[in-house]
């Protein structure tokens, strides 16, 4: 017992630590920062680019949802989650390492692979868990209480994303975890899946409209950075002058544009397709949800899941009741414990 306490207060102090440290010393690897740049790339472009023209710049309840953009990425970790994780990873590990004598964290199938396929290794699978998850979240009736504050949101922007009871943190790291440690990768997100599945997510939710192609060239620009300046252990070409870098990076755009912007928007989420996961009336033979991809959209389509009867632009949002769901961030985190559970209708 003695272990579990000793665990639970490292991971409360060491992230405490590491919060503070991230915010007075930023990096180029602080968490804190990056969400703070990628929201304000995404609210700019909604403020210039509308797809809704009508919504407001500052639309209903864009401060309560920036308030839980802190606190699902940050506070709840400090709070709760980090300190309580570290107990739980402590316990299946000695678990498994005596029931089977396998210590999970010491055996990697991809040790001595090159980083870039272990992080896309990583995210395909983390992506593909979670859409799982997410899944399971609609179907059953008393995850989809929790669910419910997610599915609150009646008018649609970045932020939006991070609306979500803290209960589905511990349900989403909880399922995670034992298949990404067996592959090695373990509970924790490399910091480039994460920044990058964050900045999809904010797409997916955004109150904006971009062409595939459009779309395609940003990862292109991204694979074009990865490629010229020999990031995550990629050695394709070597440069060594800025034109050559600029030249490397023009040429994946390029291609990027031209190969997978036909196709983007069946490999990735879109804000055109994630509009119907948000949808206040479905079919009856859709009664538990469509469009359950976080990130990758190709799910949804592979699990003939996928919906986009028309563009949705202007549909109504949210769930049948939304209009007497609490509108408060206490009474919203308070919900699914007192109130009765009942299935999705």
């Amino acid at each position: 017992m003695n272990k579990y306490w000793e665990a639970f207060i490292n991971g409360y102090q060491g992230y405490a630590s590491y919060l503070w440290n991230e915010i007075t010393h930023p990096t180029f690897h602080s968490y804190f920062y990056w969400l703070i740049l990628v929201s304000v790339f995404f609210f700019l472009l909604e403020w210039f680019r509308p797809w809704r023209v009508d919504q407001p710049r500052f639309r209903k309840d864009f401060w309560l949802d920036v308030f839980y953009m802190f606190f699902n990425f940050f506070l709840f970790s400090l709070v709760i989650y980090n300190a309580a994780s570290e107990v739980v990873v402590t316990f299946i590990n000695q678990a498994i390492l005596r029931f089977s004598g396998v210590d999970i964290q010491a055996l990697n199938p991809m040790n001595g692979w090159p980083m870039w396929s272990i992080l896309l290794t990583g995210f395909i699978v983390r992506d593909f868990i979670q859409w799982w998850v997410h899944r399971l979240l609609h179907r059953s009736s008393w995850l989809w209480e929790f669910h419910k504050v997610h599915h609150s949101v009646e008018q649609m922007g970045f932020a939006a994303q991070l609306r979500y009871h803290w209960m589905e943190n511990v349900v989403y790291r909880s399922i995670e975890y034992i298949p990404l440690a067996l592959l090695g990768i373990g509970l924790y997100d490399f910091f480039v899946i994460h920044i990058f599945t964050l900045a999809v997510g904010h797409f997916n939710h955004s109150n904006i409209s971009v062409p595939g192609w459009v779309s395609a060239g940003v990862v292109g620009m991204l694979i074009g950075i990865v490629v010229s300046f020999q990031l995550l252990d990629v050695h394709v070409v070597e440069v060594n002058t800025l034109i050559g870098h600029l030249g490397v990076i023009l040429l994946c755009v390029i291609g990027s544009a031209v190969l997978l912007g036909p196709v983007m928007r069946k490999l990735f989420n879109s804000p055109e397709m994630h509009i119907w996961h948000h949808a206040y009336d479905l079919p009856q033979d859709r009664k538990y949800g469509v469009n359950f991809g976080l990130t990758l959209a190709i799910w949804d389509y592979l699990f003939r899941t996928d919906y986009i009867p028309y563009d949705g632009r202007d549909i109504k949002l949210g769930f049948p009741g939304v209009e007497d769901f609490p509108k408060t961030f206490i009474r919203q985190n308070m919900h699914g414990y007192f109130k009765d559970k009942k299935p999705v209708e």
